[in-house]
């Protein structure tokens, strides 16, 4: 049995907002409107693939790689299961063995990001992020997906291995998911990234639903 109430785990996407250094920043501009007397509301929008919450696809870190419109639907949609982290710095393979990972599980990581990360628009460098090890634990595990709450999943200055140990062994990785109002547990999660052909990656609405127990 599931409840009946969403709980929406995607950042707004908003002028301005935190973006990946180097990464193209968000713009959003208001081209027409209704109430300067033009026939209707219009927007521009220019951001990069990787803004807010989003979904990185293989050809992004491996050359030749899938895109993101290849990545299978099932990857996204079904149960997850959200942990949460206490470590402050990082997410390593001790703390993740206690969450006993399983072949096939969607696990979202709930870090101390959610709560502080999202509350500026200023880069925090110092984010919770999945080290190499644990990023390679994960795929000896064949967990199907892996979502974290920043921009991220890896380090500063380790996220190309990070990202390749996950990517290489077809484990699909979330970004910039927003936990702040999700305990741990099992959700029914629908993550719908934009359909953008051969995409290294695409912004995505993400949503949790609780599941009962049994």
């Amino acid at each position: 049995m599931s409840s009946e109430t969403w709980i929406d785990a995607s950042v707004p996407i908003r002028d301005g907002m935190v973006h990946w250094p180097g990464d193209p920043p968000i713009e959003v501009a208001r081209v027409s409107d209704l109430e300067r007397g033009d026939p209707a509301t219009v927007s521009h929008l220019s951001a990069g693939v990787h803004s807010g919450t989003h979904v990185d696809a293989p050809v992004h870190f491996i050359p030749g790689g899938a895109g993101v419109d290849e990545i299978p639907i099932e990857a996204l949609v079904g149960l997850a299961r959200v942990v949460a982290i206490q470590d402050p710095r990082s997410v390593g393979e001790p703390e993740l063995r206690e969450h006993d990972p399983r072949a096939g599980e969607r696990l979202l990581l709930r870090t101390r990001n959610s709560p502080r990360c999202w509350q500026t628009d200023r880069f925090l460098d110092d984010f919770v992020y999945l080290t190499v090890e644990g990023a390679r634990f994960l795929a000896e595990r064949s967990v199907r997906t892996v979502g974290i709450d920043y921009l991220s999943v890896g380090a500063m200055d380790a996220g190309v291995p990070t990202h390749r140990a996950l990517l290489e062994a077809g484990v699909c990785i979330v970004e910039g998911l927003d936990l702040s109002a999700v305990e741990p547990g099992t959700y029914e999660m629908l993550c719908l990234p934009l359909r953008l052909a051969g995409g290294d990656g695409a912004p995505a609405r993400v949503l949790l639903r609780p599941r009962s127990p049994g």
